[in-house]
């Protein structure tokens, strides 16, 4: 060995043998200061999350979750099963195949198909479908339900998939008016007694002549007959009328849709349980892609004959 590679040899060792006492040092200076700590009753060295998992484990302890990988505390949904009734169409009703079909149907259908999971729907009558909710034999009940404050308190609802607004009928040869209060004033206009409609026109049209009625039938009657000037009613079933025999085709639509909430509601809604916010994300995402794709507007027009907007 030369004298050049005697002396690399021997600086290598010396940087080594550095190595190794600096390491032995660095740990008991931790370690004597992780006693002293102790015993002073000041904080421990802050550990990396590696050391603190290791810790745990040496305690006995499982390893704290990562926040991400939390677990959700709400099962995995395979299936909503959906409450609905059989004597409301178009809503849902028996076809003549004694198939259950109907908006509400077909609505479900979809929700579940955007949500991947599976539909299981069965029919009750009207009076039984909220409390079989609040009981748990159901996942939702989708039947026509309008979001009211007094059904609030003991389920809650999807965001709204349809609204029932107020509408006027008029004779297809009456005179053309825009349908505002000044146009409207001196027109005699059948509503119906004690119907939100009712307390709309009193409101909002007091200067025209309202006629109140005891029956949707007498105002229709009334309307196809001339005898009135136009009609004030439920958007949904006026549509029905105008589109049926009993209409004999006197009569259409004027104006748009009036759809203050304070009078005519906040809409139809899938009713839930109380509390499941994790159904409703998925009831409510799914009725947002649905309304985003035209494919909500798409079933509504396949069941009602006129545009109900």
């Amino acid at each position: 060995m030369t004298a050049e590679t005697n002396a690399k040899v021997g600086a290598a060792g010396g940087v080594e043998r550095y190595r190794r006492v600096s390491l032995r040092s660095l740990a008991l200076l931790l370690a004597a200061l992780a006693m002293g700590a102790l015993f002073a009753g000041g904080p421990l060295p802050v550990l990396a999350a590696g050391d603190a998992s290791a810790q745990a484990a040496r305690k006995g302890a499982a390893p704290a979750a990562p926040a991400d990988e939390e677990a959700d505390d709400q099962p995995l949904r395979v299936v909503i099963r959906f409450l609905t009734e059989s004597d409301y169409p178009p809503f849902n009703f028996f076809d003549e195949d004694g198939q259950l079909t109907g908006l509400n149907i077909d609505l479900a259908r979809a929700i579940c198909v955007d949500a991947g999971v599976a539909c299981d729907i069965k029919e009750r009558p009207w009076d039984e479908l909220l409390l079989a909710l609040k009981r748990g034999e159901a996942d939702a009940v989708i039947a026509g339900h309008m979001v009211t404050a007094k059904a609030l308190k003991s389920v809650d609802f999807s965001t709204p998939y349809l609204h029932t607004p107020g509408r006027f009928a008029v004779r297809r040869d009456a005179e053309k008016r825009d349908i505002t209060p000044g146009e409207l004033e001196s027109q005699r206009i059948a509503v119906i007694r004690g119907s939100a409609h009712e307390a709309y026109l009193k409101a909002f049209f007091r200067g025209s002549r309202i006629e109140v009625h005891p029956s949707s039938d007498s105002a229709r009657e009334a309307l196809a007959s001339g005898k009135i000037d136009y009609m004030f009613d439920d958007g949904i079933s006026l549509s029905f009328w105008l589109n049926g025999t009993l209409s004999r085709e006197c009569c259409e639509f004027r104006g748009g849709p009036f759809l203050e909430s304070r009078y005519f509601g906040d809409g139809i809604a899938v009713a839930l349980p109380k509390g499941d916010a994790k159904l409703k994300e998925v009831v409510d995402k799914a009725l947002s892609r649905l309304r985003e794709s035209g494919r909500l507007d798409e079933l509504v027009g396949r069941h009602f004959p006129h545009r109900i907007y």
